[in-house]
């Protein structure tokens, strides 16, 4: 396999790419918007997805493209656009996409968004992957950390999640880019699906804390679809990290 450009490569999930790339002997270029010095077998450029400025030179000469990067759904669309006509421009044989599992069933905005991205890889004219994934550990971590603030801790009635360890995802990433376009890939998800509440509940235990749950109805189309699993992929439940083995790394034995 020749270079592999990653972008999002400072991200939860990038970081894991580039980790095991390089690991695998890979020649690893690694995108990012600020200048950084060393990267232990990794070359860094600098560029920015949303105005196009240094995609041209972070694309040349690459073979493959891991795309992990998000503006969070306000411009990923645009990102995504300019990284697909960068790599046409140079030759890339390969842009593997990575997406979330429910995008088509989900219809909230930042889904919808990673939807539409989905769409211009499809219709790029390279050879592509999209891998969808359920949410990784590290998200409802953040979610959670935000919600400990408050004063009571919201809790969408009816939601379940599949959470999934963001280092089994970059496995099959990497397993995926060596094997060049495959349109649509199995999807990955995390181990069993719970219930929101039980995972909040498992936290809240974790980190010592006391918060009283409150049940809070995710109205219209999107709660339906919420409240209907369409977030989950319990036929591709194949991820063995637990919620609960995260939360003994972050919070040891409090």
């Amino acid at each position: 396999m020749g270079t592999v450009l990653v972008t999002g490569a400072t991200g939860v999930l990038g970081r894991e790419v580039v980790r095991l790339l390089v690991a695998r002997g890979v020649a690893v270029r690694g995108l990012s918007r600020r200048v950084r010095s060393g990267g232990e077998g990794v070359e860094w450029v600098v560029g920015d997805l949303v105005t196009g400025e240094g995609i041209a030179g972070a694309v040349a000469g690459v073979e493959a493209v891991v795309d992990c990067a998000t503006t969070v759904g306000r411009k990923d669309v645009a990102a995504v656009r300019t990284l697909v006509a960068e790599a046409g421009r140079a030759g890339v044989r390969h842009l593997l996409y990575v997406s979330i599992v429910g995008v088509d069933r989900v219809p909230i905005p930042y889904y919808r968004a990673k939807l539409a991205c989905e769409r211009v890889v499809r219709e790029s004219g390279l050879g592509w992957t999209v891998l969808r994934a359920t949410q990784f550990h590290d998200l409802l971590l953040r979610i959670f950390d935000v919600s400990a603030r408050l004063p009571v801790f919201p809790v969408p009635g009816g939601a379940r999640v599949q959470p999934v360890d963001v280092r089994e995802v970059a496995a099959r990433v990497a397993e995926l880019v060596g094997e060049g376009p495959a349109g649509y890939a199995p999807e990955v998800g995390g181990p069993r699906v719970r219930p929101y509440r039980e995972l909040a509940e498992a936290y809240l235990r974790a980190s010592g804390r006391r918060r009283v749950l409150l049940p809070v109805r995710v109205p219209g189309a999107s709660g339906r679809a919420l409240r209907a699993g369409g977030n989950l992929a319990p036929e591709r439940a194949v991820g063995r990290g637990s919620f609960e083995e995260v939360l003994a790394e972050r919070f040891g034995d409090r």
